[in-house]
């Protein structure tokens, strides 16, 4: 059963040769593609540190951030903010409010948040968090989708463009990052699950189970 990947690239060929190492048959995709949001200046004196929630934020930071100490969700959005020249780079262990909970931890009373236009807004008590759109995700231009297949879904917004391009969903599994993306795709689908976290690797391995196992493993407790 093939694999769809939709996300944006870079990371949907990211994805891809993870999949393909995995012995999965990935399509790449992409429903939307990642554009710059210019801006003005940043004044770093005002922050004590940077949050970035994505990769795709470390790669569109605007300059003379990167002497700031960094807070990254997953090692993936790390290993950007280290190729985007942040040295002191700190993981968070799965989402955005659990990195925030480590700036406020570490002592960190205002932040800057770089982000996409379609974001979650972060809080953390104790820190203020000023948000500053760097790139949004514009929509490709798709055809339709078939199955037999196990499509990926990154985020609601991604679960409902989806859900206007399939085609027969009785013949496509949906996995989701999150219960609000397996919430946008609706329902009718062969089989819908989430990932047991919300990064890129749980929901590969769990599309994985969908392609190598059929629609039985959303009987695992993952099903909805």
């Amino acid at each position: 059963m093939k694999l769809i990947i939709l996300r944006p690239e870079p990371g949907a060929s990211e994805t891809a040769a993870r999949a393909r190492a995995m012995g999965l048959d990935p399509v790449v995709a992409p429903l939307f593609a990642i554009t710059a949001v210019a801006g003005p200046p940043v004044d770093s004196s005002r922050f004590q540190a940077v949050l970035l929630t994505s990769a795709n934020g470390a790669r569109h930071a605007p300059d003379g951030l990167a002497a700031l100490p960094c807070f990254a969700v997953g090692e993936r959005t790390a290993a950007a903010a280290r190729s985007a020249g942040f040295c002191d780079v700190s993981t968070g262990p799965c989402d955005g409010a659990a990195a925030a909970g480590m700036m406020a931890a570490a002592g960190v009373e205002r932040a800057l948040h770089l982000c996409g236009l379609d974001h979650v807004a972060i809080e953390a008590e104790g820190v203020e968090i000023e948000r500053r759109v760097v790139y949004s995700a514009e929509p490709v231009p798709r055809g339709r989708f078939e199955g037999p297949a196990a499509a990926m879904i990154h985020s609601a917004r991604a679960g409902a463009r989806f859900a206007q391009l399939a085609g027969d969903r009785a013949r496509i599994a949906i996995a989701a990052i999150s219960p609000a993306a397996a919430a946008a795709a609706g329902s009718g689908w062969a089989a819908k699950a989430v990932a047991a976290a919300p990064r890129d690797q749980a929901l590969l391995e769990l599309a994985a189970k969908l392609c190598n196992h059929g629609w039985d493993v959303v009987r695992d407790g993952n099903g909805i």
